[in-house]
């Protein structure tokens, strides 16, 4: 899925939203009757159960005949509008916006908020902002006896509507940051499990490639070796000569397009799981980038003292490679990367001599979709994906991560650190 269409799904969970309703309607259904029944309240409570009914009916439709597994934003606002109408019709019939129970009012859109899309928030917003001023001047009293011993100030009655309004957009207002937070999170997740999918087939094709070379290759060996027998034996026959040189030369094209195929055609069969080190993850790395930029690449592996190979590993080279990438494109001439190990941890540290990470992405580095203030870094884009994907990346693979700008190459300064127990446990 691309990432423009993963924005635009705005829904919520089905099964989920079912659960939650019959929470509700349940929680209605035993306070209307323990009130009637238990403390000999007198309201209508016909009516009211009636109300609680067409809740239950609207949910067992949810449940038996809404087939799709997320409902739409359009689905969740229709049902959402039958909570809010449903729960005012009963606040209507026990004393509007002085029952204790109006609070309820605020949750559909608050429960909206983070998950459906602003223009829906906002709707939803104004509908409940309604039925709160609604209750405030309309509905019947509180269930007898409350009703006979309810009295107070007009300044009490209209701080509690007043309140609910206040909280009803203090609320939305903190669901709806916390949720686009949440959103952009989960889009830049699908991100990379996309990306690490992709990642995942190449790979595989890749090592599918080099298995078929490297199985075909004593075939093809035999093959050669068969047809220059018989071109010496068959030397005076034109015609026959003709036909094997070209058997020969067909073969050598094949042996020339799979060594292509291969990674290294020495190796042996397991070559294709075979560990790496650090200094082997990122040769590998550089060689990608070294088609494609004209920039130096400058290792320094002499404070690398305990090498020692781990587990290949497709998250760990995409999360450095995203790193390498981003101070590629920063860099005005030169990339600095420095490998050192110990008897206790290694470390990965790269630099460029680019602009550096502005004071305000230093402040929130490693969040998607970052922007910066600075104009001049609003050309390149995606810096904040990519930091996103790389950090998120290698600290599910035990990396400790430091992002600075560097001391003595004027640029950004990555540092990716792991402690030599975790890495063996990749």
């Amino acid at each position: 899925m691309e990432l423009s269409k993963i924005s635009e799904t705005y829904s919520l969970n089905r099964s989920t939203y079912i659960n939650l309703r019959w929470i509700g309607i349940i929680g209605q259904f035993i306070t209307i009757n323990s009130v009637k029944f238990i403390l000999g309240f007198d309201f209508d409570f016909i009516t009211a159960n009636l109300i609680i009914f067409l809740g239950i009916i609207s949910n067992i439709y949810l449940v038996y005949y809404y087939n799709k597994i997320q409902l739409s934003n359009r689905s969740a606002l229709s049902f959402l509008l039958i909570d809010i109408i449903q729960l005012s019709a009963l606040l209507y019939l026990t004393g509007g916006v002085v029952n204790p129970f109006s609070i309820f009012l605020l949750i559909p859109s608050v429960f909206a908020s983070s998950n459906l899309k602003v223009k829906t928030n906002l709707f939803l917003i104004f509908v409940t902002l309604i039925s709160i001023i609604f209750l405030t001047f309309f509905s019947l009293d509180l269930p007898k006896p409350l009703s006979d011993h309810f009295h107070v100030s007009q300044y009490y009655y209209y701080a509690i509507p007043t309140g609910l309004i206040i909280a009803l957009f203090f609320l939305n207002y903190f669901a709806l940051i916390f949720g686009r937070e949440s959103n952009l999170r989960k889009e830049a997740l699908n991100k990379i499990q996309e990306l690490i999918s992709k990642e995942h087939e190449l790979v595989s094709l890749g090592t599918q490639a080099a298995a078929a070379a490297h199985s075909l290759g004593t075939p093809l060996s035999t093959i050669k070796i068969i047809s220059q027998d018989l071109l010496e034996q068959l030397n005076n026959n034109k015609d026959l000569k003709k036909d094997i040189d070209l058997l020969v030369s067909q073969v050598d094209r094949c042996n020339d397009i799979l060594k292509r195929l291969s990674i290294n055609s020495t190796l042996e069969d397991d070559f294709i799981d075979k560990d790496l080190s650090l200094n082997d993850y990122l040769k590998e790395i550089i060689n990608s980038f070294n088609e494609i930029s004209k920039k130096n690449f400058i290792i320094n592996t002499e404070q690398d003292t305990n090498s020692f190979n781990i587990k290949k590993s497709i998250e760990i080279i995409y999360g450095i490679r995203n790193f390498i990438g981003n101070a590629n494109k920063y860099a005005k001439n030169n990339i600095y990367i420095t490998i050192k190990s110990d008897s206790e941890s290694s470390e990965i540290i790269i630099e460029d001599d680019g602009p550096g990470f502005s004071k305000d992405i230093l402040a929130k580095i490693g969040e998607p979709y970052l922007k910066s203030l600075r104009p001049n870094d609003n050309k390149k884009s995606g810096l904040g994906l990519g930091i996103f994907i790389g950090k998120t990346l290698l600290e599910k693979n035990y990396a400790k991560i430091l992002f600075r700008n560097s001391e003595t190459r004027g640029g950004a300064e990555i540092k990716i650190e792991w402690i030599n127990n975790n890495l063996h446990k990749i």
